[in-house]
This record gives structure tokens, sequence and C-alpha cells, in this order.
């Protein structure tokens, strides 16, 4: 009997413990969420080494929230210290009265763990690191005007920072929240973790699922603000770059923007760190592992943890469905300040340069380039825009870490 009835106990326990007990609707409908991220990524191939990994750290703390748990102590007699642990030596003393009392902590949940790489802004610099090893930054120096549609494609991040303070969020929230529109993750989520941290999930989901979304997003508006003659523009052959200007190139940017915004100087300088040993030539092994095993392993641990501070109490909120549509307007708004910049250019050259190359100023690397590739092929089967896109590509990501420096210099 005394058996049947710790057997009854256990199951009971087991029973009080599981999910069924513990899960709310949030959770459940959180897991929903991250099975329609596994959809995306999977079915549709839409940035699966990013959703992925966010979709499946979702699916993870929404099941055992504990896996997110932070350290906890314990205070605890010298008796039921060394029972625990078998020992006292090493834990803070707390005096109650004339007892001691000893401090013994618990462990945190694994991710909780790994989320300091996040919450310390540690990975997104090392994933601008492998980004600057495996970008040519070749396009943007033999055409330096793309310069100009980078930069254009980052007024939505502005314009939407004053939107997000007149629906009510602090300034450090709306800096946090405009930075969305850069469509570049990283970059998201450093400045994100040091303006408003508490917003971390939501702002880190929406900015990478609209880059995910990319070839969703932009052709609609590309179409609709540009004419057939337009997007048919086949534009001249780049100019070939030295590999001296290569070389050249990284030093002087990293040296300009950590004067102008030092703020900027952990991403830029990575971003630039990680080029120059790709186009330095004598590092060859530093820059395939900076392009693949440490880059590979940041994502992971970035798409994981990322994924997992979207628990359902946190993520469904007023606030994050504010973030979600602030964020999609700041894209849509950054992707065509750069295709209305594109048309400038295309009236003073004289009809020289495609507008559809201005919706790459975003900082969806290459994605962002491929689609106005795509775009211009359909009006145009023999044009090729991808080399003259990936200059305004390049110069958004340049751009959105500039951008990140000002906010973070004014809001901080």
């Amino acid at each position: 009997m005394d058996i049947l009835g710790r057997f009854l106990q256990a199951i009971v326990g087991i029973f009080t413990d599981s999910g069924l007990m513990t899960l709310s609707w949030q959770n459940y409908v959180m897991i929903g969420v991250a099975c329609v991220l596994f959809y995306l990524a999977i079915k549709k191939q839409y940035e699966p080494l990013l959703l992925l990994p966010i979709a499946f750290g979702m699916l993870l703390v929404n099941l055992y929230p504990s896996i997110m748990a932070a350290p906890e102590t314990t205070l605890m007699s010298a008796k039921e210290c060394i029972a625990a642990k078998g020992t006292t030596q090493g834990y803070a003393v707390t005096m109650i009265g004339n007892i001691k009392y000893y401090n013994v902590p618990h462990n945190a949940g694994l991710f909780w763990y790994l989320y300091q790489g996040v919450k310390l802004g540690i990975y997104p610099p090392l994933i601008f690191l492998g980004v600057g090893a495996m970008t040519d930054f070749g396009p943007l120096i033999a055409n330096p005007k793309s310069f100009i549609l980078g930069a254009a494609a980052q007024i939505g991040i502005f314009v939407t920072f004053i939107g997000a303070i007149f629906l009510g969020f602090t300034d450090a929230q709306a800096g946090a929240i405009g930075i969305i529109g850069g469509a570049d993750g990283p970059t998201a989520i450093y400045v994100t973790t040091k303006l408003a941290p508490e917003l971390l999930g939501s702002i880190a989901i929406a900015a990478y699922s609209y880059m995910a979304l990319v070839p969703i997003i932009q052709p609609p508006i590309m179409r609709a603000l540009t004419t057939k003659k337009e997007r048919a523009v086949r534009m001249e052959q780049l100019r070939p770059v030295s590999k001296l200007e290569k070389i050249i190139f990284p030093i002087i940017i990293v040296i300009v923007i950590s004067i102008l915004l030092p703020d900027a100087a952990p991403l830029v300088g990575m971003l630039m760190f990680g080029n120059l040993i790709k186009e330095s030539g004598v590092a060859d092994r530093l820059s395939k592992t900076a392009q693949n095993e440490l880059m590979n392993i940041i994502t992971i641990f970035l798409g994981t943890t990322v994924g997992a501070t979207a628990t359902g109490t946190n993520f469904l909120s007023w606030d994050t469905i504010k973030i979600i549509v602030l964020g999609l307007l700041a894209f849509m708004m950054g992707s065509a300040c750069g295709v209305l910049f594109g048309k400038i250019m295309y009236k003073v050259t004289g009809g020289k340069v495609n507008p559809l190359i201005g919706s790459a100023g975003v900082s969806a690397v290459p994605m962002a380039a491929r689609v106005s590739q795509k775009v211009g092929q359909e009006e145009n089967p023999g044009n090729f825009l991808l080399m003259h896109a990936m200059g305004p590509n390049v110069a958004g990501v340049i751009g959105s870490a500039v951008a990140a420096g000002v906010l973070l210099n004014v809001l901080k």
C-alpha cells in the first residue's frame, strides 16, 4: 500500500509539473507563432539561417520557460548547506541574529548563460565581423554615389523614431524601434540592448522577420514607385577596383566614423576588420574562420537566445503590436526612400541609373540586392543589376551602423 501511495504521488507530481498545468494560453499562442516561422524558414526558405534558430528558441522557451531562468540564491544554514553541497566553503555569509547563513546559488537555465552575449553587446559586433569577411566592398568603391542611396534608405529609421514617440514610447524605446527600418538584425539588437532591453524580444523578432520577408515586401513598393522604362534601364559595367583600394577603404572608413561617431565604432570597426582580413590576402585562415565557423556559432547562439526572449507573457501585448506595425512601416519607408533617391539619380544622370538599386540601400545583405536584380530582369531579361545593387546594399550596412551611433549618442 505504501509503495502504491508513493507511486500515485509520483504520478501526481509529474502531472503537476508538466506543461499541461504550468503553461498559459500565451505560451501556446507563441508555440503557434514559432511553427509559422518554421514554415517560413523551411518551406519558403526565407532566411533559414536566422529564422530557424529564432523559431526554435521561441518554441523551447514557451515549452520550458526555466531554460531562460536567471540564477537565484538561497539562504541555507550550515547543516543545510553541507547536506546540499557537502561544504560551506566558498559561499558568502549572511548573519541573521547570531546565526550564520550561507548564500547558495542555484544554476540558471542554459539560454540565460548564452543570452549574456546578447545582453552585453558581444554577439552583434561578432556578426559584423563575419559579414565584413564575406562582403565585397568593390561595387561601393567603384561607385561612391551608392553612399547616397544607402543613406537615403535610413530615413525610415528617423521618421519611425518620431512616430513611436507620438504613440507613447519613451525616446530611448522609440530609437530602438526606429532602427528596425534599417533591416539589420544585429544592429537592431545592439541598439536595443543599450536603449530599451525590455523590448528586445519584440524588436529582434520584428527586425529578423522583415529581413526574411524582403522578397515579399520590397517588390510591390519598387514597382509602385518606378515606371517600366526606369526598371528596364541597363547600367554600365563598373570599373575594376584595385587591391590597394580595397585594403585602404576599410581603414579609412573606420578612422573617419570612429572619430566622428565613437558609439558606432564597435559595429563599424568589426565590419571593417572582417573586410580587411579578407582583402589583405595574408590572413586566409582568419578570414575563413570569421566567414564560417565563428559566424555559424554566433548565429546559432544569437538566434536561439533572441527567440527565447519571446515568451508569451512578454511578447503578447499592445506594445508588441505597435512595434511590429512601426517596424514594418520603417522598413517600407526605408525601401521607398531608397527607390525615390534612385529616381532622382536617374534624372540627374540622364537615365544611366536604374532606380531599383535604391531599394538595396537597406542592410539586408545580399538579399535586397538580389531582389533588385530579380525585379529588373522581369522587365529586361538581359539586365544585370546585382553588382550595381551591392553598392547601396553595402552602404546600407555602414549607414545603419552610423544611424545606430547617432541614436546611441543622442539617447543613451
